[in-house]
């Protein structure tokens, strides 16, 4: 890229007019869109989904979407049992399972088995629950660590989904590939799009971004026609000498316009859930896009993608709020392990009352 090319296109970012408060509230008052949450948010509660619900039921939730571990069982009679349950309460209830590339780092043999097996075991269970999606990832940041070839994961990926189609077609169920860290949003969408549009979507995840120098905005812009889902997290952001620090916050206290991402979403893609995945607790990760290393897996970025990544960071400043930082994968006393768990809660309640309250997402609540 050209010194004055990536100048331009940062200044035009930079002067671009960005939505006002008062647009943002207009927005909100005129489309509804669900709010629910990942069950990852409350990892350290060890919950099962049955317990999940009762938390969304008491936030007045609309929806959640359920990690795989905090199923008890994946039998149909107790499957059964919770999309009785979820439809009781008038919660929108859908699965999440896990890597589904064996070339990549994240993906685990012995416990997932076969690849596409994987893949028909998470169709079923969707089916059964009355899920019409059902989330799912390529690989992670550890494969872009390791220097593996993303191509090889996005094509590996691509012909183990089009295996399946058969399958998700008839059960009605789409198979929602999260942009989880080792992709940027146009890679995503290249799977989607070679694998099948009509039984591949998107799981949106506004956090994980900002790992991959991309501004999540547009990251939904690239991938709304194929959202079904989310994972909706803020960030702060902010210059480092190699690129960027990125740091995942509670909502509102990020340097993403959350106001104008959520206007933005009820007019690309209003039918998809809002889903929050809070992760706080962690400390700040570098973005070392200055670096020629770090394109390696990501060709071919246009230089006015990366503009608006570079004006997210220019504008940005370290985390100044509350947090406890100790999920940093080194052992920690009881004491902190306990802090953790309590700041997990926390952190996710405020995010809901700032979707509710400030952003006006959400649907049973306001009736």
């Amino acid at each position: 890229m050209k010194r004055r090319t990536l100048l331009q296109t940062m200044t035009a970012a930079l002067m671009s007019a960005s939505m006002t408060d008062a647009d943002a509230a207009a927005a909100a008052q005129t489309t509804p869109v669900k709010l629910g949450i990942d069950t990852y948010s409350l990892r350290a509660f060890k919950w099962n989904v049955s317990q999940m619900l009762d938390f969304a039921d008491f936030h007045k939730l609309d929806a959640i979407q359920a990690s795989l571990v905090d199923f008890e069982s994946l039998e149909e009679p107790y499957l059964r049992g919770l999309n009785q349950k979820a439809e009781r309460l008038g919660i929108q209830l859908e699965p999440g399972f896990g890597c589904i590339c064996p070339l990549s780092k994240g993906y685990n043999a012995k416990r997932q088995g076969e690849p596409s097996q994987y893949l028909q075991r998470a169709i079923r269970t969707s089916k059964t629950l009355g899920a019409k999606s059902c989330r799912v990832f390529v690989g992670g940041a550890g494969d872009r660590a390791a220097r593996a070839s993303i191509a090889a994961l996005m094509e590996s990926s691509i012909q183990l989904l089009r295996g399946v189609k058969s399958q998700a077609v008839d059960a009605g169920v789409k198979l929602a590939i999260e942009n989880h860290g080792d992709m940027q949003a146009r890679q995503v969408r290249t799977i989607i799009e070679e694998a099948g549009k009509d039984f591949v979507a998107s799981c949106l995840d506004t956090g994980n971004p900002v790992m991959v120098a991309e501004d999540p905005m547009v990251s939904l812009e690239v991938l709304a026609p194929y959202v079904v889902t989310t994972h909706i997290r803020d960030s702060v952001v902010f210059p480092h000498p190699r690129g960027a620090y990125a740091q995942w916050v509670e909502l509102g206290d990020g340097t993403v316009d959350y106001k104008q991402l959520t206007a933005r979403y009820r007019e690309l893609c209003p039918s998809a859930p809002m889903q929050l995945e809070i992760i706080t607790g962690r400390p700040p990760t570098v973005v070392p896009y200055l670096d020629t290393e770090f394109w390696k897996g990501l060709p071919d970025v246009p230089a006015s993608e990366l503009a608006r990544y570079t004006a997210l960071a220019a504008k940005g400043h370290p985390h100044l709020g509350v947090m406890i930082v100790a999920d940093a994968g080194v052992e920690v006393p009881p004491a902190y392990r306990d802090a953790m768990k309590e700041q997990q809660r926390w952190d996710l309640e405020r995010s809901i009352a700032y979707a509710k309250k400030t952003l006006g997402m959400g649907v049973r609540w306001q009736s």
